[in-house]
């Protein structure tokens, strides 16, 4: 890409350099029409340079294109292999040690969780994917969000902190009935939560609130973690962004969660804002109409 680069800025100089030689010695030869060369030389010389400007800009969207898909595919990968790493060892234990039958549940309860984290990233892709190239319909019904919302905080609540404490709180209004897809909006809800968890600090609590106010649905999830800066904010919805790279990032991810947030949101007309928690972390903040 670099070497694109330096071509592409090497051709641009020398065809600018032409430019102004023939023009010097088109005024030269015909001092009369000097105005008139200056005139057209200079509407091909902004032409030029406008048509120069925004292949830079397809360049430069192009490299990040790939920076990204290549951040994508490691740490799809990483993703991969750290679940299904787990799974083989605890089957592998089972398989060749004289257990307790209390530890082969746990072992089981352990790689079922394993399981649903592959199934849900499994998911992310696909349903990323049909996002992408439109094939996915959005198909609404009316459906109760507080039973959505908490069914997802039970599944994604950890209480294996040294003092074993819950580090989700939810505070879930109930009853909050909402028109839209159930399948889609469990992946937002997951994502969300999911986040929050990913870039706290280990048995950081974080905050997951649903209520109704002003003919609106409110949903928030708040961490204590890590923090977006500013300048990020703007693009951490785009497919594929991560903050950082995946040689410095130590956080789990593809990249996929919140583009695929954004997009089922403005498909069901809700919008989605974040911003600072104090003293530290994030607040994304959702907001649904009442239909």
């Amino acid at each position: 890409m670099k070497r694109s680069f330096v071509i592409f800025y090497a051709l641009i100089t020398y065809a600018v350099a032409e430019l102004i030689w023939w023009g010097y010695m088109l005024v030269r030869s015909q001092p009369g029409r000097t105005g008139m060369i200056m005139g057209e030389g200079l509407v091909f010389v902004v032409v030029f340079l406008v048509g120069a400007i925004y292949l830079h800009k397809s360049f430069n969207r192009e490299r990040r294109l790939q920076e990204q898909k290549k951040n994508f595919l490691l740490s799809v990968t990483h993703e991969l292999k750290s679940p299904l790493a787990s799974i083989k060892l605890l089957l592998q234990t089972i398989q060749k040690r004289d257990l307790s039958k209390v530890q082969i549940l746990d072992f089981i309860d352990k790689s079922l969780l394993d399981i649903e984290r592959l199934d849900d990233m499994v998911e992310n892709m696909l349903l990323a994917s049909k996002i992408d190239n439109s094939s996915y319909t959005f198909p609404k019904a009316s459906f109760n969000l507080s039973v959505l919302v908490d069914s997802i905080v039970n599944r994604l609540q950890v209480t294996k902190c040294d003092c074993n404490q819950m580090i989700i709180n939810a505070e879930i209004e109930p009853k909050i009935e909402i028109t839209g897809d159930k399948f889609a909006l469990t992946s937002v809800v997951t994502n969300l939560v999911e986040n929050a968890i990913k870039y706290s600090k280990p048995c950081e609590a974080v905050d997951v609130k649903l209520f109704s106010k002003d003919g609106k649905v409110h949903l928030q999830v708040a961490d204590h973690g890590i923090g977006i800066a500013d300048e990020e904010k703007s693009r951490i919805f785009d497919k594929f962004y991560r903050v950082g790279s995946e040689d410095t990032r130590n956080t789990k991810g593809t990249g996929l969660g919140l583009f695929i947030v954004k997009q089922v949101l403005d498909k069901h007309e809700a919008s989605i804002r974040v911003k600072d928690n104090r003293p530290g972390g994030s607040i994304f903040e959702v907001v649904f109409g009442l239909t």
